[in-house]
C-alpha cells in the first residue's frame, strides 16, 4: 500500500466501472488511490446486485489483457447465438455467432462475481490504494495537478480525477458538468430461473409492449431474466409468489427452454436516462454510468464504460511516454474527441429502440417485424450488426484488442 497522499490518478467510485480503471490504470504504470463511499465490509456482500452483466468479445480482450479474465472464466458463460423477437410474431433475427468467427459474441458472467475478482486484482497491485467508507465533500483544481476533500478531512492530489461514481456522480456534480436526465417510466425485474431444457448459449431478447424481456444463458441450466415493463405493471409482478411469476413469464416467453422455475432472490430496477453534456473538465475525465447511463435493451452499458477506459488508458499512457502530463488540456481533449460520437451513437439508439419497440402500434408492429426478417437475410448488414454488437468495429484502442498499451 501507498503511505502518500498525492497519486498518479484519483479513481472516484467502487462499482465496476471504477474497479476496471484503477486496474487498467494501475497496469499501465500508474499509481492509483480508489475512492469508495462503501465501507470495507460492505463491499464483499454477494448479493447486492443480483444482476448479470453481458460482456462483449472485445470486452473479454480487455478483461484478458488486464489478467482478470483466467480468474472469470469458469463462470462466464458463452453467448454463441442472439435471437431477437418482437412478441409473438413469426419473424425473427438470428444472429448466429459462426457467421463472424469462432469466437463466442460474448459471455454473460454475474455481477457479485466479476466484482469480487476486481476487487481480489485491486487489492494485490501494489500501485494501488483504496479508501473504503469515504466519500468527496470538496473538488479543488489547480494549475498542475487536483486535489479532493473527502468528508473526514483527508486530502487526496493526483495529476487526474476520474469520475466513476455512477449515475448520480458527486464528481460530475461539483466539476459542475450538466447532465441530461430521462425517467422512462419502466422498471426491470431481474432474476434467475431454472429451465427444463438447455439453453445452448442462446440469448434470447422477446419485445413486448411494455418493454423488452431478456433471457440470458448462465451456467447450468439456469439463465438471468431481465423483465421490463411499466413501473407499476412490474412492481405488481414483482410481488407475486414464485409460481405465479413463473407462470406469467411462460405466457410471455415461447416454450423453447420448456418448464421455467424462479431461482433465488429477485431484484426491481427504475430506468432512466443520464447524458453528461461533456466527459471531461479541467483535470476530469469521467467514465460509465457518470457520463453515460443508457438503458439496459442492448446490454451494452458495462461494454460502453470499458470502451472509455481502454481509451483513457491509452491516451494516459501515450502522455507518459511523450512526458505530457496526464491531466493536462491535451490528454483530456483526445479523450473526449475519442469517445464523443460512440457515446452519443449508443445513447440515441438504446432510445430510439426501446421507444420504437415498447409499445404495441399496430403499423410501427408490422414495420417492426419486417425490419427483423429483412435485416436476418441480408448477411452483410447483419454481420455488420453482429460484429458492432461484440465491439469489433472501428479503430479500437489496444486493450480492447487484447494488449496493454
Amino acid at each position: 500500500m501507498l503511505n502518500s497522499s498525492r497519486y498518479d490518478v484519483i479513481v472516484v467510485g467502487g462499482g465496476l466501472s471504477g474497479l476496471t480503471a484503477t486496474v487498467a490504470l494501475s497496469k499501465c504504470g500508474l499509481s492509483v488511490v480508489l475512492v469508495d463511499r462503501d465501507p470495507a465490509e460492505k463491499v464483499r456482500c454477494a448479493d447486492r446486485d443480483g444482476r448479470t452483466t453481458a460482456i462483449a468479445a472485445a470486452g473479454r480482450a480487455m478483461l484478458d489483457a488486464l489478467g482478470v479474465w483466467s480468474a472469470l472464466a469458469n463462470q462466464a458463460e458463452p453467448i454463441l447465438d442472439i435471437r431477437v423477437s418482437d412478441g409473438h410474431s413469426p419473424y425473427y433475427l438470428h444472429y448466429d455467432h459462426r457467421e463472424v468467427g469462432e469466437q463466442p459474441m460474448g459471455h454473460i458472467i454475474e455481477n457479485a462475481h466479476l466484482k469480487r475478482v476486481l476487487m481480489d486484482t485491486v487489492e494485490i497491485t501494489p500501485l494501488v490504494e483504496r479508501r473504503n467508507g469515504s466519500e468527496i465533500e470538496i473538488l479543488e483544481v489547480g494549475t498542475g495537478d487536483v486535489s479532493v476533500v473527502l468528508r473526514d478531512g483527508a486530502r487526496l492530489t493526483g495529476c487526474l480525477l476520474v469520475g466513476a461514481d455512477g449515475r448520480a456522480s458527486q464528481v460530475r456534480n461539483l466539476a459542475g458538468i450538466r447532465a441530461t436526465r430521462l425517467d422512462y417510466g419502466q422498471s426491470s425485474m431481474v432474476f434467475t430461473v431454472a429451465h427444463e431444457h438447455p439453453h445452448r448459449g442462446v440469448a434470447h431478447e422477446c419485445f413486448l409492449p411494455g418493454g423488452p424481456l431478456a433471457f440470458l444463458p448462465m451456467c447450468g441450466d439456469r439463465s438471468s431474466v431481465v423483465w421490463t415493463e411499466q413501473t407499476e405493471v412490474a412492481k405488481a409482478f414483482f410481488e407475486l409468489n414464485d409460481n405465479d411469476l413463473a407462470d406469467a413469464l411462460s405466457h410471455r416467453f415461447s416454450d423453447i427452454l420448456g418448464v421455467l422455475s424462479i431461482e433465488g432472490r429477485r431484484w426491481l430496477y427504475p430506468l432512466s436516462l443520464v447524458h453528461a453534456e461533456k466527459q471531461t473538465a479541467p483535470r476530469l475525465a469521467l467514465v460509465g454510468d457518470a457520463a453515460h447511463g443508457i438503458h439496459p435493451v442492448a446490454g451494452q452499458g458495462f461494454n460502453l464504460s470499458l470502451r472509455d477506459i481502454a481509451a483513457l488508458a491509452e491516451e494516459a499512457v501515450a502522455a507518459v511516454r511523450l512526458g505530457i502530463d496526464i491531466g493536462g488540456p491535451e490528454v483530456l481533449r483526445r479523450y473526449q474527441t475519442q469517445r464523443r460520437f460512440d457515446t452519443m451513437t449508443l445513447v440515441l439508439a438504446t432510445d430510439a429502440i426501446n421507444r420504437l419497440f415498447s409499445n404495441d402500434i399496430g403499423p410501427l408492429r408490422l414495420l417492426r417485424s419486417a425490419g427483423l426478417a429483412m435485416v436476418d437475410r441480408i448477411p452483410p448488414l447483419k454481420q455488420a450488426f453482429m460484429r458492432n454488437a461484440m465491439g469489433l468495429m472501428g479503430d479500437l484502442p489496444s486493450m480492447l484488442r487484447g494488449h496493454l498499451p
